[in-house]
């Protein structure tokens, strides 16, 4: 589509500020998106990315309250003078949470909704519905209950009804988020058969850069304070302006952040990767590589704690155990699983776990991971005590979550949801931390300094007195993580930790996890992310349609042929070694701790271990 063609979205100078902000997020914005294009948007944490979505559809200034200066057009018609359901004719929204747009029975009714709406044909609804429904992949199951959907699946669901109202702007908030492997690819399998058709604009607010990068042709990044900081074609932004990129806490694709470790140990790959075909070719184009750690004879398993212990976060301090919770000994199961059965939806309901026995021993960080439906979430519920179980199957420190009440099933173990909006109950931010605390018994002194250095560990200072619905995603999610962290359980368990998070926050909140770890905590995560279960895991628990397909190191497990059986992919740095042709020594290659790190020579560097004016690379996030 020619650049002359007429925009079909049009920003000048938008500033919204939300009601109770002290600033506005974005702040005097201005640009334009025309037919054909594909727009990536990124930013740190609470710079304004999702309420920008927001205000393209109509929805701020007319349902948000929020004030909004400046000139939003979508079509030619200005966002103020139309209401939101005269604009879905000319855009259409999938929300960070699947879950705020479902208003209807079964996942067919879901998708015909929209067009109904528009008063279309019976046979023109049926037909957008269905060609939707099997883009996404869900046509099979166009007649059950959008509530037994997992979490993915209401994502891919959302997308559905978007593609049926076949506006001409399609704008995603965090599209991929909820999202197995899989499903991420089919999902971007949709995007780039629209994209291909040159007529939709497409507006993409999402962190996984290792999915959107090779269907986004334009990259529009807002800084901190919510200001166009960039603008411009996706290879020449996130190639040409990586340090800039990395110094406003925006991820990279992993490619990237992989190739920009190497050259700090000397192996220069020009240009910069940003797919793990493109890291695979440029690394098989060197002669000699240096030898990864692994090749060394390091154990990954004790690199990871080595390297836990490192890069212990600065403030952060363990809270003791709450009294009465007992701390487990090195090697002690911490919990153990047996016979494990999960319905959903009570005792009538569909079994979604099965017989699982599971054993994880204290001072573990086990990942546990699956396609979407695989059971993953409701085996961490059922072990957290979240939802019901059969009693006797699950002993956490010595404790059935069944038959616990609150206060002890929190002394034990601190559980974060998916969804952070399903555990926030308190009216404001330091309402929330302070529930937990209460539970512990603290005078109202001492749960204030903690409140005070949870929520300043945690980048929520400011948002103190701030509704937790009223958060950006990212900050709900850490303000969830803190109400798990603030009681000191000696077991945590996360689904999803990492979900809306700048790449800043999630190196910090990760970091919080490998430390807590180190130091005894032992932890349970839930995640699609595979480069994160890399990183950071000790061991991985596989699972597939309710089963627990198997239990191993990480190392192991994501050599090993269980990723595949499982129906997931591996993740971007093993994809990228585990096809090298002239380096077989880098096939095992799966986490960044096993590429080779830069050593300054003796006599260049501070007293810090580094060379003078460099930035260490775990600090700049680059693992």
């Amino acid at each position: 589509m020619p650049m002359t063609a007429a925009p079909l979205v049009e920003l000048d100078e938008v500033r919204i500020r939300h009601d109770g902000a002290e600033r506005a997020t974005p702040d005097g914005v201005t640009l334009a998106i025309r037919p054909g294009e594909v727009v990536l948007v990124l930013g740190p944490s609470g710079c304004g990315k999702s309420t920008l979505a927001l205000a393209l559809d109509g929805l701020i200034p007319h349902a948000v309250p929020a004030d909004l200066e400046g000139r939003v057009l979508v079509a030619g018609l200005d966002t103020r003078d139309h209401h939101v359901g005269e604009l879905s004719e000319h855009v259409a929204m999938v929300f960070q949470d699947p879950d705020a747009q479902v208003v209807t029975g079964t996942v067919l009714d879901e998708v015909a909704f929209g067009p109904e709406n528009l008063r279309l044909p019976v046979d023109d609804v049926l037909a957008r519905a269905e060609r939707a429904l099997k883009l996404v992949g869900l046509w099979e199951r166009r007649t059950e209950n959008p509530d037994r959907l997992s979490g993915g699946g209401r994502q891919r669901l959302a997308i559905a009804c978007a593609l049926a109202m076949a506006s001409p702007v399609l704008v995603l908030d965090e599209p991929t988020a909820n999202l197995d492997p899989a499903g991420i690819d089919e999902v971007y399998a949709v995007l780039r058969e629209l994209a291909n058709e040159r007529d939709h604009a497409i507006v993409l607010v999402e962190h996984n850069l290792d999915a959107a990068v090779d269907v986004v042709d334009r990259v529009v990044v807002l800084d901190a304070a919510g200001r166009l900081a960039m603008d411009g074609p996706v290879r020449d932004v996130l190639r040409g302006r990586t340090d800039e990129l990395l110094a406003l806490g925006v991820w990279l694709p992993v490619s990237t952040l992989a190739a920009l470790r190497l050259r700090e140990a000397g192996v220069v790959l020009d240009p910069l990767p940003l797919t793990p075909a493109e890291l695979a070719a440029a690394l098989d184009a060197h002669a000699v590589l240096p030898a990864p750690l692994v090749a060394a004879g390091r154990d990954a398993t004790t690199r990871l704690e080595t390297d836990a212990t490192q890069r212990t976060s600065p403030g952060l301090e363990t809270r003791p155990t709450p009294s009465g919770a007992p701390r487990p000994t090195a090697g002690q199961a911490a919990i153990t699983a047996r016979g494990l059965s999960v319905r959903r939806g009570g005792k009538r309901g569909p079994i979604v776990v099965h017989d699982v026995d599971l054993d994880v021993a204290s001072g573990e960080f086990l990942a546990i991971v699956g396609t979407n439906g695989a059971g993953k979430t409701s085996l961490l519920q059922a072990i957290a005590g979240v939802t019901p179980a059969p009693e006797g199957a699950v002993d956490v420190l010595g404790l059935d979550p069944q038959r616990a009440d609150a206060r002890e099933r929190s002394r034990r173990i601190g559980f974060v949801f998916q969804n952070p909006e399903h555990q926030f109950v308190a009216t404001s931010v330091a309402g929330e931390l302070d529930l937990g605390l209460k539970l512990q018994g603290l005078d109202e002194a001492a749960r204030d300094a903690e409140i005070t250095r949870i929520l300043d560990r945690f980048g929520l200072g400011d948002l103190r007195d701030r509704h937790p619905f009223l958060l950006s995603g990212g900050q709900k999610r850490r303000l969830s993580v803190g109400t798990a962290l603030v009681a000191g359980a000696p077991v945590l368990a996360l689904d999803e930790p990492t979900f809306g998070q700048d790449r800043e926050r999630a190196a910090e909140l990760l970091d919080m996890l490998a430390t807590l770890n180190a130091q005894g905590t032992t932890i349970l995560v839930v995640t699609h992310d595979l480069q994160l279960v890399a990183d950071y895991a000790s061991r991985v628990a596989v699972m597939a349609e309710g089963r627990v397909l198997g239990v191993g190191p990480t190392a192991e497990v994501l050599a090993g042929p269980l990723i595949e059986q499982a129906g997931l992919r591996h993740p971007p740095l093993a994809r990228a070694t585990r096809g090298l042709e002239h380096h077989p020594g880098w096939r095992q290659v799966t986490r960044m701790s096993q590429l080779p790190a830069a050593v300054a020579p003796a006599s260049t560097t501070t007293d810090d271990g580094h060379a003078p004016g460099a930035v260490p690379t775990e600090a700049r996030g680059i693992r």
